[in-house]
């Protein structure tokens, strides 16, 4: 009999209900949801209900949950600006942590989480799902195996036309740290340094706009206060690589663009190009399910030559063999294999740290005028 692990989750907010727990309850004879923590009671005691092991137990205080010597697992799915110090104390008390993207707010807050996890020894990892789909895992194997060449220019897309998130803390800089970059932007960037596997910035310039404050008229999520949104609406950061490669990042939650481009990446190699495109959904159904399209373009015969875009959709190699897939089903099967067979995650702390660097800087160019150099 599979001994299962045991899993607490800090925060039962909508990342929990949407994303986690669905995949929680296609892995029932993997894992055990045991402890359940929310500053909001009411939430832990719904999702033990709902989700929890016959028994679980309820927290409003992260740090009673830590005293669980059993729990196996911990889950930091909260606001950014608390992704640290949570994180940090799990690892501390002898857990491996699962922390939602982005890995921090501040790249300080993010070193303290990679110091902690080295001085522990425990497994670290952040939830960059994307990843696990199957239109990025493609592109992935493409660019590793040499088919696209030398990666030297890729483009990072996370633009909405009118999709602001009116609900929760994401319209709060205190509790979050920023607005659609840190937010989709963080997701795009991931993919691209990914499936570069470039992970060596040099120069950053960046760009911050809060231009449509005033303008809600016709957002997907129903309009917002002017007076209490503090993040920003767009951001653009132009990123040099040590080795001459160059990423433009594109992160907005209100663009007026006709068509929206999210967590989709544009590589261009000296032998191929790539592209993953979509049908500009604001959120888009690829987050979900793992479907995505895919188009490659490069030169034959004396032509030039498109593959045209094919949709690709279904289980990727590391799913948990349940239908319907999605791709948060993929990042727990990948992760329960990174626990049971000491194997690295596949997203890796030092790589979300790179994320949360670039960011940091894209920030920081735009406030002071001036790029930042590594």
């Amino acid at each position: 009999m599979v001994n299962k692990l045991r899993i607490g989750i800090i925060g039962c907010g909508r990342i929990a209900v949407c994303k986690h727990f669905p995949a929680f309850a296609k892995a029932k004879d993997r894992v055990d949801l045991v402890a359940f923590c929310d500053i909001e009671i009411d939430r832990a005691i719904d999702a033990a209900a709902k989700f929890g092991v016959p028994g679980a137990e309820t927290y409003s205080d992260h740090r009673e949950l830590l005293k669980d010597k059993s729990i196996d697992v911990v889950y930091v799915l909260t606001p950014n600006n608390s992704h640290s110090p949570l994180t940090v104390d799990a690892l501390e008390a002898g857990k491996h942590v699962l922390c939602e993207k982005p890995m921090a707010a501040t790249t300080a807050d993010a070193q303290k989480m990679l110091d902690a996890a080295k001085r522990t020894g425990k497994k670290l990892t952040i939830g960059y799902q994307n990843r696990f789909r199957k239109d990025v895992q493609i592109l992935k194997r493409s660019s590793a195996e040499g088919d696209l060449g030398e990666v030297y220019f890729a483009k990072a897309h996370a633009v909405r036309r009118k999709a602001v998130p009116t609900w929760g803390v994401f319209l709060d800089k205190e509790k979050q740290g920023g607005g659609p970059l840190i937010d989709i932007g963080t997701h795009a960037l991931d993919i691209a340094l990914w499936t570069m596997d470039n992970y060596k910035p040099k120069l950053v310039s960046g760009s911050v706009f809060h231009k449509m404050k005033d303008n809600f008229e016709g957002n997907l999520f129903g309009p917002w206060n002017p007076k209490t949104i503090d993040v920003e609406d767009s951001a653009f950061g132009f990123i040099k690589m040590e080795n001459g490669a160059t990423i433009f990042l594109e992160a907005s939650w209100a663009l007026n663009i006709l068509k929206a481009r999210e967590g989709q990446v544009t590589l261009c190699g000296t032998k191929a190009g790539a592209e993953l495109v979509g049908d500009g959904a604001a959120a888009p159904t690829s987050a979900v399910d793992g479907t995505g399209s895919i188009a490659f373009n490069t030169a034959r015969f004396g032509q030039l030559v498109d593959i045209e875009p094919f949709v690709l959709g279904g289980p990727g190699p590391l799913d948990l063999g349940n239908e319907p897939f999605r791709v948060a089903d993929a990042e727990l099967a990948a992760w329960i294999d990174a626990i049971e067979n000491d194997k690295a995650p596949v997203v890796t702390a030092e790589q979300a740290f790179i994320v949360t660097q670039v960011l940091e800087a894209i920030y920081k160019s735009a406030e002071t005028g001036q790029a930042v150099e590594f």
